[in-house]
C-alpha cells in the first residue's frame, strides 16, 4: 500500500550546531543574530522549555532564559547537513519533494509502514546524527499535522479512522491552505479550532473564500488530492514574521530583514531556484497592511541581494509608524544554471 510521508528535522540549525559541540547538549541554545536587537532563527528543545521560540528578539530570549548560549547563524554548515539527511531519505523512496531545508515528502510503498518509518529515522539519525520526526497518512496535509505530534524523534500515523481524533481540536493555523490573513477573517467570526470550521458548510466558504475556501471544506474533512512533486515548481517563495511586541525599532527590523533574507537563501539553495521579483510586506499595530514590489533585470537568490532589495523597499515604503509583521516574498522565480557558479 502507497502512504506519504512527512519527514521534519528536530530543531535543525540548533542540532546542527551540538552535533559540532556536543558539549552543548542539554544545555538551553539558540541559534541567531548575537546582538541585544538581533532575533533567533531557532531555539533547542531545552531553550524552548523557557518559551523561547524562533523570531523573538534576543533581549526578550536572555530575560526568559539567563543562561542561553546563544551561536551565529551558519548556513552554509546546515545546508550540507541537510544534503546528507536528505541523500539518505532519497535512497527509500523513488518520489521525494523536499519543500525546505529541513522537511521533505516522500511516497513510500510498504505493508508496514510504522516499521519502515523508525528504520528510516534510525538510519538517518545513525548516520548524521539528527533526529527526525515522521508523520504517516494518505495524504500531504495529514503527513505533516502527523510529524508535527510527536515531537522530537517522534512517529505517528494518520489514517482515514484516525479524523476524530487529531482534527477537531487542533488550530486552524495548522490547516493547509488557511494563511495568517484567512485565519485573522476566520477569528473575527469566533472560529479557531478545526471543530468551530466544520460548522460552516461549503457555499459559505465558497461565499466569502472562493476557491480556497472550497479547498478548505475538503482538507478539513480529511481530502487533500496534492501530489508528492519532485520537481514542483512555486509561483513565489517567502518568509514573514509576526513580532513578539509591535516595534518602531529600525535595528530590530533590519534584523528581521536579514534572518528573512538568509531563510529564504537557504531554501533557494536547496530548490537550485532564482527570482527576478522581491516583494516587502509590513502591517502596523491597526492591522492595515502595505506592500511594495521590485522586478530586477537579473534574477538573484543569495540573502544578501535579497536583503539590500528588501532594505531599499522598507525605506520607501516605512513611515516610521509601529509595526506588528514583516515578510518578504520573491516571485518569477527559474531554475538556476548550476554550471555558471557565482564566486560573489
Amino acid at each position: 500500500m502507497k502512504y506519504i510521508f512527512h519527514l521534519d528535522c528536530d530543531a535543525f540549525y540548533a542540532s546542527c550546531e551540538e552535533l559540532r559541540n556536543p558539549k552543548l547538549k542539554n544545555l538551553p541554545l539558540a541559534v541567531g543574530g548575537l546582538s541585544n536587537k538581533s532575533i533567533l532563527t531557532t531555539a533547542n528543545y531545552q531553550a524552548r522549555k523557557y518559551g523561547l521560540h524562533s523570531a523573538m528578539p534576543v533581549f526578550m530570549a536572555k530575560q526568559l532564559c539567563p543562561d542561553l548560549i546563544l551561536l551565529p547563524v551558519d548556513h552554509k554548515y546546515y545546508r550540507e547537513k541537510s544534503k546528507e539527511v536528505f541523500s539518505i531519505i532519497k535512497s527509500f523512496t523513488r518520489l521525494m519533494e523536499q519543500v525546505s531545508i529541513d522537511e521533505a515528502y516522500i511516497v513510500v510503498e510498504s505493508k508496514n509502514p510504522l516499521i519502515r518509518a523508525q528504520i528510516l529515522q534510525n538510519k538517518v539519525f545513525k548516520d548524521t546524527g539528527i533526529s527526525i520526526s515522521v508523520g504517516i497518512s494518505y495524504n500531504k496535509f495529514l503527513a505533516k499535522l502527523a510529524s508535527d505530534w510527536k515531537k522530537p524523534h517522534g512517529i505517528t500515523m494518520i489514517g482515514e479512522d484516525d479524523l476524530d481524533k487529531f482534527l477537531p481540536e487542533i488550530s486552524i493555523n495548522k490547516v493547509h491552505g488557511i494563511g495568517k490573513k484567512t485565519s485573522e477573517r476566520l477569528n473575527k467570526i469566533g472560529i479557531y479550532k478545526v471543530k468551530d470550521l466544520l460548522k460552516l458548510d461549503r457555499e459559505y466558504l465558497l461565499d466569502n473564500f472562493g476557491k480556497q475556501g472550497a479547498y478548505i471544506y475538503q482538507v478539513i474533512r480529511g481530502v487533500d488530492k496534492r501530489a508528492v512533486n519532485p520537481n514542483r515548481l512555486r509561483k513565489s517563495i517567502g518568509k514573514e514574521r509576526t513580532f513578539t511586541q509591535n516595534t518602531k525599532e529600525l535595528k530590530i527590523l533590519d534584523s528581521y530583514l536579514r534572518n528573512l533574507s538568509e531563510l529564504i537563501e537557504d531554501e533557494m539553495q536547496i530548490k537550485d531556484i532564482q527570482a527576478k521579483t522581491v516583494n516587502l510586506k509590513i502591517k502596523d499595530e491597526n492591522f492595515h497592511t502595505r506592500s511594495k514590489a521590485i522586478t530586477l533585470q537579473e534574477p538573484i537568490y543569495k540573502a544578501k541581494d535579497i536583503y539590500k532589495e528588501a532594505k531599499k523597499l522598507l525605506a520607501d515604503l516605512y513611515e516610521g509608524e509601529s509595526l506588528r509583521l514583516i515578510g518578504i516574498s520573491l516571485s518569477k522565480l527559474s531554475k538556476r544554471d548550476l554550471n555558471q557558479l557565482s564566486f560573489l
